[in-house]
């Protein structure tokens, strides 16, 4: 029986090891952790997102109605847009939404980009 101190994600176990030969199985026994947890690592900061991630002052919003992900983009920064114009395609449950504009309207910033995930309430589209 081979006794070893090991660490997985953070966390220290001792752990005994017996050997056997060919052709046997035997489980192997794992102790508690032999330390208190540590902390987790801080997660790597994200990349920056190419739009800015709050709407300009004054400017009406565009948030996400549910979870999903971004098929297409239509509309760029400066275009001009009509009620009820389609602004982006959201795919929730196998299904795509059309995300139409509340009123007339420029676009003052896309804050999406195809292929990203959303969740329900996330800033799509700012208006001005």
């Amino acid at each position: 029986m081979k006794r070893f101190h090991i660490k997985v994600n953070g966390n220290a176990y001792d752990v005994e090891v017996e050997e056997v030969g060919a052709g046997t199985s035997t489980p192997v026994a794992v102790s508690a952790p032999a330390t208190a947890p540590a902390a987790p690592a801080a997660p790597a900061p994200a990349a920056a997102p190419a739009a800015p991630a709050a709407a300009p002052a004054g400017a009406e919003t565009v948030n996400a109605p549910m979870p999903g992900n971004i098929l297409s983009v239509n509309v760029k920064a400066g275009d001009q847009v009509t009620k009820g114009q389609v602004l982006l395609i959201l795919e929730a449950m196998k299904m795509e939404n059309e995300i139409m504009s509340p009123r007339d309207g420029v676009i003052a910033g896309v804050h999406v980009n195809k292929g990203d995930s959303v969740d329900s309430g996330k800033l799509l589209i700012s208006l001005q």
